[in-house]
């Protein structure tokens, strides 16, 4: 009886990406200014409605900044437009954004 032979190697390629570390949660959405950034890719102008409204709805004196105000984060200038958002939240006086993409 002849039995075939294979070579095994490791399936885990190493690690492609940098670990960061997140930002600290807001304690209390309450009052805080919220930006919605968004791709343009996957009914966005829906579901960004329905998360406006239920947020409205659990959160006193928040003020939702519409991803109509940044354009697509996922466009020609992408590079370029998510370097930038650090700057354009801080100036716009964003708390904290809800990022929609789609496929």
């Amino acid at each position: 009886m002849t039995f075939a032979e294979f070579r095994v190697v490791w399936p885990q390629s190493p690690r492609g990406g940098i670990a960061h570390t997140s930002a600290n949660r807001l304690a209390d959405l309450s009052g805080k200014r919220i930006a919605f950034l968004w791709d343009y890719l996957f009914r966005g102008e829906a579901i960004f409605g329905e998360i406006e409204v239920e947020l409205k709805r659990r959160f006193a004196g928040i003020e939702i900044v519409g991803y109509e105000e940044f354009g697509n984060i996922h466009g020609d200038d992408e590079v370029a437009m998510v370097a930038d958002l650090p700057r354009i939240l801080k100036e716009r006086r964003i708390d904290a954004a809800v990022v929609g993409n789609g496929c």
